[in-house]
């Protein structure tokens, strides 16, 4: 397992501990309440960690190379009862953006999502998570579907942004989010969004409009990175935790500003210590967050999405 530099204290006792346990298996020393001391400086090392984490260190979390990514979520929340759907019927297959059907218990539901890489041939397979504009078109095909045959949708986002080369651009990169964004606010059928890992600019916007807007504990949502916002301003990347303080971009910031619906805690140490546990609270807080949306008409669902996103922004004196 890969360990970010502010989890270097936890690494050295976990392999304290390690140590320990090998002492007492290859010897006759009884090791037992030195084990017991090191779990415990573990565990309060570990709650004390994540307890104090700054906006830079949620950052590098959203972004950990353990993390659980889009078809994680997907296959430990609906099994063997995924089927993947291709294509946007216009240009070609982006594997960056990856939807599809399935189930939680026996309610149906279309995914979306943008798909990450696990090592360098996957990543460059899945362009690092950026769609291009078919990868926008495609996803609000199978929106359209969901709500031809009255499915909930599920939009799960985790990236850096929309693809910006030249060829993307051309294809109508903007108009597509733009697109996107107009088609999900009057989408007759239930939204949940779920930012499971970054949150950036149009490239997270494109697909997430919806009823509930939910953020794991440690990831981000925000119009710009804050290495971007950082070489902008200062010229430089030095300056990245600064700017991720000012970005107000963690979960907690855009709860406060009511630009998020909920926050979905983590298991201590993120959601990739806990990989099991973090997938049963996600397909939890989908499941009841659906059960409150589908008491609504087709018209409340609308009218009330269209009022939460014209409501944001407006501050009365």
């Amino acid at each position: 397992m890969e360990y970010l530099d502010f989890e270097l204290p936890i690494k050295e006792l976990e392999e304290q501990l390690d140590k320990c346990q090998l002492i007492g298996e290859e010897s006759e020393v009884d090791v037992t309440e030195t084990c017991k001391q090191i779990e415990k400086k573990l565990h309060d090392t570990r709650k004390e960690i994540y307890k104090n984490l700054t906006p830079w260190q949620r950052v590098q979390l959203s972004r950990h190379p353990s993390r659980p990514y889009t078809m994680d979520y997907i296959r430990a929340i609906c099994g063997e009862t995924f089927l993947e759907l291709h294509g946007d019927r216009t240009v070609r297959d982006d594997k960056a953006m990856i939807g599809g059907l399935g189930k939680i218990g026996d309610q149906s539901y279309m995914f979306i999502g943008q798909q990450k890489g696990y090592n360098t041939k996957t990543r460059q397979y899945r362009n690092f998570g950026m769609a291009n504009p078919e990868g926008y078109r495609k996803a609000l095909r199978l929106m359209k579907s969901a709500e031809k045959f009255d499915l909930p949708v599920v939009s799960l986002i985790d990236t850096p942004g929309a693809y910006p080369g030249i060829e993307a651009e051309e294809r109508g990169q903007g108009e597509a989010i733009a697109r996107n964004i107009l088609e999900m606010t009057r989408l007759k059928v239930p939204i949940i969004v779920l930012i499971i890992g970054e949150g950036a600019s149009g490239g997270a916007l494109g697909i997430g409009v919806g009823d509930r807007v939910l953020m794991l504990e440690n990831t981000w949502y925000s119009v710009i990175s804050p290495e971007s916002c950082s070489s902008i301003l200062w010229r430089s990347w030095e300056y990245k935790e600064q700017a991720a303080e000012a970005l107000k971009l963690t979960a907690s910031d855009m709860k406060k500003l009511k630009l998020i619906d909920e926050i979905v805690r983590e298991p201590v140490g993120g959601a990739h210590a806990n990989r099991e546990k973090t997938f049963e609270i996600v397909s939890d807080r989908i499941d009841k967050h659906y059960q409150e949306l589908k008491k609504l008409s087709p018209k409340d669902l609308v009218t009330q999405r269209m009022e939460k996103y014209a409501s944001m922004g407006v501050f009365r004196g």
